[in-house]
């Protein structure tokens, strides 16, 4: 460790600079190394620089997969595909800038997470050594587990009808046990912040929170994530594995759509709900652990029951306390309190000012009845943020889809260009929403399209006002 670069280790000025930028700042040598951090990328990640430095990437941020095997960084078989870790390498090997989005699994403060980074690595050269400046530009995932509530809600979760208060209270009453909870709801709900409230609220908040996706992989590496293996149990296991399972001891597991278990899987996971041990892939000696099951699913499991595709006792061990997360048409109340939540964080990611809500697309919004639920919405509100460009959303700056089949919205009298809401909703539909490819067809300017559309606006606006 004879090269370390000094003048961002020991030397004052330069490490105070590094600090006053506004992004998260590492800096990594040939093999993945850090030497050097900002306080920016150090009060992200909820590390020090004392437990980052000389570790490898992984180790530093609290990679899944670097502290799921006993050499850390770079060692597991996810590491052959880990983007940061890529992007890295490619930046030595060309000696040029890149840049890219990547998606890394992180445990922070015992909370495993999908975390979304927006990341540049720049090669340069210090003391006849080879270095990578790696920078966070933007970053989603790491803080929505936070219950920092700007908005009325709990825990998170964002709301005020009386069907999420019935939700918050159902909450805060399975928490106070260690009793398997089942979650159902249509997807795109937010259950798994359900989930994530449940641990948060419980006496295991303290220790680790992990999810597990059971339709998101191959049926054949399901048992291996959740229970674990010893090296050479099949072909490719060169390494012993834990999974989630031991991962999660003493705290929380969630099972994210469960009903898509295969039934192998489901009397392994029946077994350990109802003696609290298992055995990894390969190994004779019983596991036992102190894990409380939280699941979750979108389909009926009792339909799925009766049809013989999932296990009876499974069932009623799973469904110990169930909760039910009703679809966003069902709380149109919340809509335009989630919609300003999501306006707000995506504002403030993007570098505009916090956009806002015209009366118009309020209405629209509040009529729409949300087939995706709060995660369509969430992407709605990101659309018209960047379609405004920060600028008062009105609908024009909605999806087409939305308002195709509402011609309420739009106005009944021709205009200058005698445009006919009919007309406009049919050009709109032949041109798969594309305004400046229904204008032509229109026989228009797109000017005077948006001009329609500001106009309705405008009438919008009189007709709430008086």
């Amino acid at each position: 460790m004879d090269n370390i670069p000094n003048i961002v280790r020991t030397d004052g000025f330069a490490v105070s600079l590094m600090d006053q930028f506004p992004w998260g700042i590492l800096i990594v040598d040939e093999n993945s190394r850090v030497y050097a951090m900002n306080d920016v990328f150090a009060r992200t990640f909820h590390i020090t620089r004392q437990s980052a430095i000389e570790k490898g990437i992984g180790n530093a941020v609290g990679c899944f997969s670097a502290m799921n095997h006993p050499e850390g960084c770079g060692h597991q078989e996810q590491c052959r595909t880990c983007e940061p870790r890529l992007l890295a390498l490619t930046a030595f090997k060309t000696s040029q800038k890149q840049e890219a989005k990547v998606r890394l699994p992180l445990l922070i403060d015992g909370k495993l997470r999908e975390v979304v980074m927006h990341l540049t690595a720049t090669p340069f050269q210090h003391q006849e050594k080879q270095f990578v400046l790696l920078v966070v530009q933007s970053i989603k995932g790491l803080h929505s587990e936070l219950p920092q509530q700007a908005f009325p809600g709990f825990q998170g979760m964002v709301g005020q009808s009386d069907k999420m208060q019935e939700v918050f209270d159902m909450v805060r009453q399975v928490s106070r046990t260690s009793a398997p909870v089942l979650i159902q709801g249509e997807s795109g709900t937010g259950k798994e912040l359900v989930a994530l409230a449940i641990h948060n609220e419980s006496p295991r908040a303290s220790r680790h929170f992990v999810p597990f996706n059971c339709g998101a992989l191959p049926e054949g590496l399901v048992e291996s994530e959740l229970f674990g293996h010893l090296r050479g149990a099949f072909t490719g296991s060169v390494r012993n594995k834990k999974g989630r399972f031991e991962l999660a001891d003493g705290g929380t597991l969630f099972l994210d759509e469960v009903g898509e278990l295969s039934p192998p899987v489901q009397v392994k996971l029946l077994r350990v709900l109802q003696e609290g041990c298992f055995e990894r892939l390969g190994d004779e000696h019983t596991t036992r652990i102190d894990v409380r099951i939280v699941s979750a699913t979108n389909r009926k499991l009792e339909a799925e029951v009766a049809a013989g595709r999932f296990r009876k006792d499974l069932y009623y061990r799973l469904c110990v306390m169930p909760v039910t997360v009703p679809p966003l048409k069902e709380r149109s109340d919340d809509v335009t309190l989630l919609a300003r939540h999501f306006l707000t964080a995506y504002a403030e990611e993007y570098g505009f000012q916090t956009g806002e809500l015209s009366p118009a697309a309020r209405a629209v919004l509040t009529a729409y009845d949300w087939p995706g639920n709060v995660r369509e919405l969430q992407n709605v509100v990101q659309y018209a943020l960047v379609k405004s460009q920060g600028k008062t959303i009105s609908p024009a700056h909605l999806p087409p889809a939305m308002l195709w089949n509402r011609t309420d919205f739009l106005i009944e009298k021709r205009d200058g260009a005698k445009l006919r809401k009919t007309d406009v909703i049919q050009a709109l539909k032949e041109a798969g929403g594309n305004k400046k490819e229904a204008a032509k067809a229109l026989g228009v300017s797109r000017s005077t399209l948006y001009r329609f559309f500001e106009k309705h606006e405008k009438d919008w606006k009189n007709s709430i006002n008086n």
